[in-house]
């Protein structure tokens, strides 16, 4: 039997626009943690090659360092190395693929066509790269046929279009592909990237990608033990990898009567969690609370670091009370209310934005 460990969308070097400076770095030297994590998993389970489909890295933002880092990280391994450039880090005169003084384990595939490398006897890999950083054709156009005996495994970089719907929003149809396409070319079965979100088919698998990029990446993803038997049977087996941990929390700040209690909602819903969460404030609050995104980056818990954002926040305001008032406010309110000009959603903003500033109202809150 053939073992194999396969992984793919690693994006080192990625930007992490959600995250202030400090934090953004200290979550792609986790990426590269998460590498070195991938290949102790390779040597631990005696693996006949270390297989990647794409994105191992960002073109546009890629330094020496992570060239040096890569090389030497590969070099460090007796496995043999296939990577297959996807769209984020394709294969071009300046691509970190060309820049690096690889070992002579490393094998690049560099055509945007699938070329045939013998993995061990018995067992071919066909892989592909991305030449651009879009419009790379499928793969599989032209008819694509294996035209070897034994088994015949794929390794690329591109989209399922019956599952494209279902990923991450903003996914690139790029090199596309049908399951029946991999069925139709003789393969054995394919390891793609692209998707983020793990997938399992009979015929072809993504891994997701190993460490979370952002918010909202949930369920088994890491690195794939693959194990291929001689009739071309493949076993898949998900290892968890990652360096760092990403977790959304969502805070019912309803009843809060003061900023201190919105903090203390928020630390206990954060509670014996690690690595970095995103908090999402969401409920009605009276409106002498002050809520302020700030007040929560410095609560108490054991997290690197805490992302604070507003999602739905009303105001209760007593505005029966309020129209009786023989004040600026109660005027401001009788005339809202009577205004013929605004629907009730539109109302009630510009009632609460108004009442919030004649109280002389400063925090963050977005009004709903």
């Amino acid at each position: 039997m053939t073992k194999l460990l396969v992984f793919s969308d690693l994006h080192l070097d990625t930007p992490f626009k959600w995250a202030p400076p400090g934090l953004a770095r200290a979550r792609r030297m986790a990426l590269r943690t998460t590498l070195t994590r991938i290949m102790s998993l390779a040597e631990e389970n005696d693996v006949d090659a270390i297989l990647c489909a794409g994105d191992l890295y960002e073109h546009e933002r890629f330094s020496p360092d992570t060239t040096a880092f890569l090389r030497q990280t590969f070099a460090d391994s007796n496995r043999a190395v296939y990577l297959a450039p996807g769209n984020h880090d394709w294969y071009g005169p300046a691509s970190l693929y060309r820049m690096a003084d690889w070992t002579p384990n490393v094998h690049v595939f560099t055509e945007a066509r699938f070329v045939p490398v013998d993995l061990i006897e018995g067992v071919t890999l066909w892989g592909a790269a991305h030449r651009a950083p879009a419009n790379t054709d499928g793969f599989f156009e032209n008819d694509f046929r294996v035209d070897r005996n034994g088994v015949n495994i794929a390794l690329f970089h591109g989209s399922e279009s019956a599952q494209l719907f279902y990923q991450e929003s903003g996914k690139v149809p790029h090199a596309p592909f049908s399951a029946e396409q991999i069925e139709h070319s003789g393969l054995d079965h394919a390891f793609v990237g692209h998707f983020h979100t793990p997938r399992d088919a009979a015929r072809h698998t993504y891994p997701g990608n190993p460490d979370p990029l952002t918010f909202g990446e949930t369920g088994p993803r890491g690195a794939i033990l693959a194990t291929i038997t001689p009739d071309g049977t493949v076993m898949c087996e998900r290892h968890t990898v990652a360096a760092s941990t990403v977790h959304d929390v969502s805070v019912d700040v309803t009843g809060a009567t003061s900023s201190s209690d919105i903090c203390a909602k928020a630390e206990a819903a954060l509670q014996g969690l690690t690595g970095v969460a995103r908090v999402t404030l969401h409920g009605d609050v009276a409106p002498e609370v002050d809520v302020r995104l700030s007040d929560l980056v410095g609560i108490s818990s054991g997290l690197d670091a805490i992302v604070p954002r507003l999602g739905r926040i009303g105001v209760t305001y007593d505005l029966v009370s309020l129209a009786a008032e023989q004040t600026v406010r109660g005027q401001f309110v009788r005339d809202v209310q009577a205004s013929t000009n605004l629907d009730e959603n539109q109302r009630r903003r510009v009632l609460v934005t108004g009442l919030r500033a004649l109280d002389g109202r400063t925090s963050e809150l977005e009004v709903h």
